[in-house]
């Protein structure tokens, strides 16, 4: 008889309590993978703008609870491209829009046609649209394929319609679902006259990034510059706040799952005293019990992070289709999510079972057989 086969045994000889034990990881592990994916999936949709404009960095205003409320004006921006060592800014309007049960947030931006190559964007097909153009747009590639419209079709957009003039390509996924308008029809149509939401800074070449965005924030209090993704909650305190939320949630969800195994442990600790003596008694040294015990957790662990991913992805997919969260939440399921997974039953199943294991190799067997 292997050592692995006796581990098996005896989590298989207790199967309500190994499945009740896995399934209290599996919590753990559910709690953990939602939150992460959802946050991520939100963090990604949020920021998805940042990485359209072919930008070395972007600018918002400070302090806000949502990026696309922002509200920056024509002259902070050319405050920004007068600063030594930018090479260009690019000033964009943002909002959303609901196009249909499908498509209820699409963003829209307002930008200049002259601005159009610089920001990154290419006409796939049609053409630019023209600057004074009240009812011209441009529509992405993946948004114009999920729609089958085309240059010449008309698009019905908060109770206006709207002529189709081209179809781009921004070589991203955020950028190639969003809708464009020409700027200052769109300033006056969302009335914001000479109002624009987030400047596309591009350096001159041998410029350190680093520094020139801590220049034009110490030049501008209210403005705040956001080089990535991981820089994204510098700007948006709501992301800060999902992200808090999620860390907490894990910790919390770790700790009780914790006790929970450690409870479980303990249990079978008792019962199982007379098998311990027997063990310590035929020579089992303090490390080998120990090691039994953390290798049955490590099994209860792996069948609870298995059952955990499932039901997480299963929580994930019920979440995206409710009718607040449809079209802000795109889940995408990545390696770090089993990673995740992983590390959280991992961290559960070891502080759980790590009192347990120490009570366990300090028997003696004498006090195992005594106490049976």
């Amino acid at each position: 008889m292997s050592f692995i086969w006796l581990i098996g045994h005896n989590v298989w000889s207790k199967k309500v309590r190994s499945m009740l034990t896995a399934a209290a990881v599996a919590v753990g592990v559910l709690v953990v993978v939602t939150l992460g994916i959802v946050t991520d999936s939100i963090r990604t949709t949020a920021a998805g703008v940042l990485e359209v404009g072919a930008a070395d960095f972007t600018i918002s205003q400070k302090g806000l609870n949502d990026l696309l409320e922002s509200a920056l004006t024509e002259q902070q921006l050319q405050r920004v491209q007068q600063t030594p060592g930018v090479s260009s800014a690019i000033g964009v309007l943002l909002s959303t829009t609901e196009l249909d049960e499908t498509h209820p947030l699409v963003v829209e931006v307002g930008i200049r046609p002259e601005d159009l190559a610089p920001f990154g964007v290419r006409i796939a097909d049609g053409r630019p649209f023209d600057p004074t153009a009240e009812d011209q747009i441009m529509v992405g590639v993946r948004l114009a394929q999920d729609l089958g419209i085309g240059p010449g079709d008309t698009l019905h957009i908060a109770d206006s319609d709207r002529t189709v003039v081209g179809v781009f390509n921004t070589g991203n996924t955020f950028g190639d679902s969003t809708i464009m308008f020409p700027l200052v029809p769109f300033q006056a149509y969302e009335r914001q006259p000479g109002g624009l939401s987030l400047f596309f800074v591009k350096t001159d070449e041998g410029t350190a990034v680093a520094p020139l965005e801590r220049r034009i924030e110490d030049e501008n209090p209210v403005l705040i510059g956001i080089r990535n993704l991981l820089e994204f909650g510098r700007a948006d305190r709501g992301y800060q706040l999902i992200s808090g939320a999620d860390r907490a949630a894990t910790i919390v969800a770790v700790v009780v799952g914790a006790i929970v195994v450690a409870n479980a442990m303990l249990l079978s600790l008792v019962e199982r005293y007379r098998e311990f003596g027997v063990l310590r008694a035929i020579g089992w040294s303090r490390k080998r019990l120990v090691a039994l015990i953390f290798g049955e957790a490590a099994i209860i662990a792996f069948i609870g992070a298995c059952l955990g991913v499932g039901l997480g992805f299963l929580a994930v997919w019920v979440l995206a289709d409710l009718p607040d969260l449809r079209g802000v939440l795109k889940p995408t399921f990545e390696a770090w999510v089993f990673g995740r997974a992983l590390v959280t039953a991992t961290a559960v199943t070891a502080l759980g079972a790590l009192y347990p294991a120490l009570r366990a190799a300090r028997l003696s067997p004498q006090e195992a057989m005594r106490r049976e």
